[in-house]
This record gives C-alpha cells, structure tokens and sequence, in this order.
C-alpha cells in the first residue's frame, strides 16, 4: 500500500471512509480478478484515485457497488466494493507504473535486482504487468502507451538533465501520464466536459508525486550515489516547496471548473489530504507563501538546519507517514547529539534500518496480508520502506475534530478559502 494520499479516518468521518475503502478494495479486486492474486501487490493509494473521480463524475445508478466476500485484509470481513470501468481503469494504470517503477530498479540494480537471475525474474514480471495493463486499458478505451511513452521519455530527460536544467522540465513525463490517466476519467463517467479541467489536475498531480518524491529520497539518495532530480538540477528545497504550493492550488482551481455528481471523497483526497502529504514531506504545517507571496524556509528546513539539509532526514512519498520532526530535545536521550554527557559529539543511537529490496518487500508485503497487520494492527513496518505505519483500519491519535465531510482547509490567506461548502 503506497501512495502520497493517505487520509486519516478521523478526518475522513465514517462516512466518507466507508467510501474510500470500497475504492481501495474495489481497485484490490480488478487486479485479482483481471490479473491473478500477484497482481494485488501493486494496489496503491493513489491508483483509487482514478476510480474516485470516476464515480464522483457518474450519474448515480445500479451496479457501482458489490458485496465481496470475506478478506485477510479487511479483518475476513465482507464490504461493499466499487466496481465497473473506474475500478478497471485504476488497475491498468496501477499495473503500467508498477511495470516501469521494477524496470526502473532493474535497471538501477537496486538490492537484489543487481543479481542477474533476480534481475531477469523481475523483467518477466515487469513485462507481464505491462502487457496485462495495456489490455485492461484497452479494455475501458485507454491507450497506455502514453504511459508508457512518459516512462521511456523519463529515462532520456533524466540522463540529459544537469545543474540549470528546470525542475519541471524533468518532472513533465510524469504530469503527461497523471493527466491522461484523469482525463479519461471523464469519458468513462460521460462527462466530456471535465476532460481539460481534470487533465491539468491531472497534470499537477503528477507534478507533486514527482516533487515529493525527489524530497524525501534527497538523503537516501545522497548516500547511495542515485540519481535525485533536485540534487541534479541544484533546485533548493524552497523552490520545491514554492512548486508544490502552485501545484496545490492549482488543483484546487481545475476542480472547481469540473463538474460532479458527488464529490465531496474526491475533494476531501485532492484538496484537503494531498495539502498534508505536502507537509508531511517538507515537515511543515501551512503552505510556504509569506503575507508578500515570498517564499521562506519551511520548520526545520529552515537556515538553521543545515545538518538536516545535509542529508539526515527525509520523508516519505511512497508510503507518507514519515516527516522531518522537531529537532531533539537536548537532555532526553543521554546518548544523543548535544545530550551527550560526554560532550556534544557524535549520536550513539544506532542507525535507522535501510530499505528492503524489491523481492524482499514483496515477501514482507505478504506476510503483513496474511497476518492483517496492514488494516488491523495499529502499527506495523512498511514492507519496502520500513518505516513505521499505521494500520487502514486502526484509529489514530489525532484530535481532528472532524465532521462527517471535511474540515476547513487550513489555507493562508494567500491561497483563501477552497469555498468547499461541505
């Protein structure tokens, strides 16, 4: 389960969660029954997104929905389920990108994959993902190759790409396929009319993954040699956030001109949800405009977090619950920093795990779905990541205060009110 919007279901309100897990479930379900129970493996967060927007777009009708039976993840309950072309569409989306981000280890030889056999394994696989995504796609009249077409484009623009380059010339491969993928979302629903408003979502969607993304890999990155688009372009994490903060509004302006039957769950996910994601990878809180429209340093990504900025911290995109926090308090952990007794040297605490491999996740992954961990327990270790996660279906400890649509958008004045009427 990865994906740069994960709400919370305090904020989500009963309501509203209930509909967002028969998305996630629905999407789980197209890949199982189209694809086979591996294919399961690549149900993400935000691949529902697609199936979201579809319903939210659709005249309300039989045969959105079906009871399915008992799961391991849902605790071996039954739920009702989305089904239909919005669903269908999630899953060839899901399984293109899937396709391209093993191809993009194999070809990286990240962990196991830099062994040949393993490496050869997870082409098969890549390969057979690819071609079960296209006739999917074909299936509900999307032509995946401009996904494909975007992976391939990614590769050259990233191998030219040096200090000067700009960011959002790297980052446009990306927006090119999130913005088909939403666009079609609109034929499927029968609303012609939304196709350019949810394209430059769409399109701005893509824009954040591919900035959050190169934000919490930036230390990770510099410690393994890999390629990170802001470290290659030299763009500083301010005019990151700069771009991350247009992007949301922007988002939030394309939505406005759509037209929904109920869109209360997709407003709540791009609006409301994608803003905290943005602050969960910059360990803020509000967006980063000043009452002037300048931009300044955001929490601990300020002047005075150099050694932050050197590589200590970073967040997480592909499983978002991670954030730079508030430096220690001195005092606490006697082994750490300047609580040292000893002097302010070195910390003592012993480095946080490293991320698994492909293989390796895919069988930590498994072990978490049987178990339930994934919706049930209230913590469990990211499969990949290994960063700590809260269950689907555990409570958190949050006080959100929420109402059954949504809260208010906790906007600057600068970006106003979103106006959501919920």
């Amino acid at each position: 389960m990865f994906g740069i919007v994960r709400p919370c279901s305090h904020r989500l309100g009963e309501g509203l969660k209930t509909q967002w897990m028969a998305h996630l479930c629905g999407l789980c379900l197209a890949l199982r029954g189209d694809h086979g129970q591996f294919a399961r493996v690549v149900t993400n967060y935000d691949g529902l997104l697609i199936s979201v927007l579809t319903e939210a777009q659709a005249e309300k009708a039989t045969g959105w929905r079906r009871t399915a039976g008992p799961c391991p993840l849902r605790g071996m309950r039954t739920a009702s389920v989305a089904q239909g072309e919005g669903a269908r569409l999630a899953a060839a989306v899901s399984l293109v990108l899937a396709s391209a981000k093993v191809r993009d280890h194999v070809a990286d030889g990240d962990g196991l994959l830099a062994r040949r056999p393993v490496a050869l394994a997870a082409r098969r696989v890549a390969t057979s993902w690819g071609r079960a995504g296209a006739r999917t796609g074909s299936a509900v009249g999307f032509d995946t190759a401009v996904l494909v077409d975007a992976v391939d484009r990614q590769l050259g623009i990233e191998s030219l790409a040096g200090p000067g380059t700009p960011l959002l010339t790297v980052t446009e491969p990306t927006e090119t396929a999130t913005a088909a993928a939403f666009a079609h979302t609109a034929v499927l629903a029968g609303r012609p009319g939304n196709a350019a408003p949810l394209a430059e979502a769409g399109r701005l969607f893509g824009r954040l993954a591919h900035l959050l993304d190169a934000v919490e890999d930036r230390a990770s990155d510099a410690a393994s040699g890999a390629w990170n688009p802001l470290t290659a372009t030299g763009t500083p994490l301010t005019e990151a956030r700069r771009l991350a903060d247009d992007a949301l509004h922007g988002i939030r302006l394309a939505l406005r001109e759509a037209e929904f039957t109920d869109g209360r769950l997709a407003h709540v996910l791009l609006v409301h949800e994608l803003g905290r994601s943005v602050d969960r990878a910059f360990g803020t809180s509000g967006c980063g405009h000043t009452a002037d429209g300048a931009h300044e340093p955001h929490g601990s990504l300020g002047s005075g977090a150099g050694p932050l900025l050197g590589g200590q911290g970073s967040a997480v995109l592909l499983a978002p619950e991670g954030s730079f926090g508030p430096p220690p308090q001195h005092g606490g952990n006697p082994y750490t920093g300047g609580g040292n007794p000893f002097g302010g040297g070195p910390s003592f605490q012993p480095p946080a795990p490293g991320k698994r491999g492909f293989w390796a996740g895919c069988a930590a992954a498994v072990g978490l779905c049987c178990t339930c961990k994934m919706c049930c327990a209230d913590e469990y270790e990211g499969p990949w990541s290994r960063k700590k996660r809260e269950g689907c279906l555990s409570d958190c400890d949050c006080d959100c205060g929420c109402c059954e649509a949504c809260q208010c958008c906790e906007c600057c004045e600068c970006c106003s009110c979103c106006d959501c009427g919920l």
